[in-house]
């Protein structure tokens, strides 16, 4: 594919680019990251400590709704949250097979795991669908707002919901997400998916009663059809995963709920013990609203990397040609399949790109064979079986030391060995509870060159 002249600009002046070009795996060092005193104020124009307070409440108000209907929420009181667990086995089992030192605590936060959904998007994608039947509910006095909220799993409800659509464009996880919750509450759903979505996430939605429109084009198609699609019905809500201000609010609220758990385990998080975050990344939306809440919480003593695969750096070449959502992974030339399909998105949310633009630190990108053999060390080491795109994350810990640009970060930030050897890093772990075990198998026995 020919390469963009800004592109062709970016190539020739950076070897980093060079590699992003050629598919390489590299890491970028974000050039306008900020101290986020400096940043604090322009953010909250945006999204605030407020907003996150009302996202939680408003979660909280429907946690007796959800503890009635997905029992599995009943030792969380109804709250869709994540455990998040040290895994001394597989930093061993990085450390001997990559031959990298990791320095400090390695933990895995397994919204992988989250109920209902079974990935990352059950905070965002959830929240969402239930602020919207909140919203529909209390404007036609199906509710007020005193009322127990267990009252969204009437029957009168579902019919109520049952005369409005729900409609998504998505990869797979927000799909499920979306589709799962909406249906459950009584919405007729529409989940347009790309090329890269697995058929088995199709299957399943179709299974919970959810129309599934699928395209042969990526995943800003099959957004960009959804939502002309939904725009042309008033009774439609679309779900924008590029440009959603809930759907942000929802994942923020994952840092908050993050104190008590590292409390529990005596991490400390402080300038002589910081925090190192790496999130897999596709469009950006959860990313980035994690990244946010965390920067919110910690402020500069937490350090969060996305990582992307090397066919699909969207957000990496939208943030550092600051072309956020007008740029495009073929403006590199670059073009193919992934097998990270919840990562597989060649544009950009320019919402998140610009909010996050000073506040992420940098971007890795790595190769899909890597992510199936990550996949088997979690398993053999530790008994954890997650998506492969979840495991994308790995490669933060592992090249963290290796690579001049992380280095170099590592020194401007006064991320001494001594402070380091006192760190938290933690890998985020995006999807895997629903995957059908016979995909597992499939997931498993997949071996590819890198």
């Amino acid at each position: 594919m020919p390469v963009k002249s800004y592109a062709q600009k970016m190539i020739d002046s950076d070897p980093v680019f060079r590699d992003i070009a050629d598919m390489k795996e590299t890491v970028w060092i974000n050039d306008k990251y900020l101290p986020f005193d400096m940043i604090d104020g322009v953010c909250q124009l945006v999204v605030n400590d407020e907003d996150i307070a009302e996202t939680e409440a408003r979660l909280r108000k429907f946690a007796p709704y959800i503890r009635k209907c997905f029992p599995e929420t009943a030792a969380d009181g109804g709250l869709i949250e994540s455990p998040l667990e040290e895994i001394n086995e597989m930093k061993k089992a990085l450390q001997d097979k990559c031959g990298a030192d990791i320095p400090g605590r390695l933990l895995l936060k397994m919204d992988s795991h989250l109920p209902i959904a079974g990935s990352v998007k059950a905070r965002g994608g959830i929240y969402e669908v239930l602020k919207h039947a909140e919203d529909l509910a209390l404007a036609e006095g199906m509710i007020t707002e005193a009322d127990n909220y267990e009252r969204f799993a009437d029957d009168d409800m579902k019919q109520f919901f049952g005369r409005y659509t729900v409609q998504v464009g998505s990869t797979g996880n927000l799909g499920l997400s979306i589709g799962i919750m909406s249906a459950f509450l009584g919405f007729k759903v529409k989940v347009h998916m790309s090329a890269d979505a697995k058929q088995w996430k199709k299957e399943m939605l179709r299974s919970k009663g959810v129309e599934v429109i699928e395209y042969e084009d990526d995943y800003s198609k099959a957004v960009q059809e959804g939502r002309r699609l939904s725009d042309m019905d008033p009774m439609s809500y679309f779900v924008d995963d590029e440009y959603s201000v809930p759907l942000f609010l929802g994942y923020a609220v994952a840092a908050g709920r993050m104190v008590s758990q590292l409390e529990a385990k005596g991490i400390k998080v402080d300038e002589d013990h910081p925090m190192i975050v790496y999130i897999p990344c596709g469009v950006g939306g959860a990313p980035g609203g994690v990244c946010y809440g965390l920067k919110r919480v910690f402020g500069d003593n937490v350090h969060v990397f996305f990582v992307e695969p090397v066919l699909f750096p969207s957000v990496l070449i939208g943030c550092a040609s600051d072309r956020y959502n007008d740029s495009n992974v073929s403006d590199f030339g670059i073009s193919g399949m992934s097998h990270a399909d919840g990562l597989a998105c060649a544009s950009p949310s320019g919402f998140v790109t610009r909010i996050d633009r000073n506040l992420i630190s940098g971007d890795f990108t790595v190769a899909d064979g890597r992510l199936y053999d990550y996949m088997r060390m979690l398993k053999e080491s530790e008994d954890i079986l997650i998506e492969p795109s979840s495991c994308a994350a790995f490669i933060g810990p592992c090249r963290l030391l290796e690579y001049e640009g992380t280095k170099k970060y590592l020194n401007d930030h006064e991320l001494t060995a001594e402070r380091l050897a006192n760190a938290t890093q933690i890998c985020w772990a995006t999807g895997g509870r629903l995957v059908p075990d016979e995909i597992w198998e499939q997931y498993i026995n997949t071996h590819l060159e890198y």
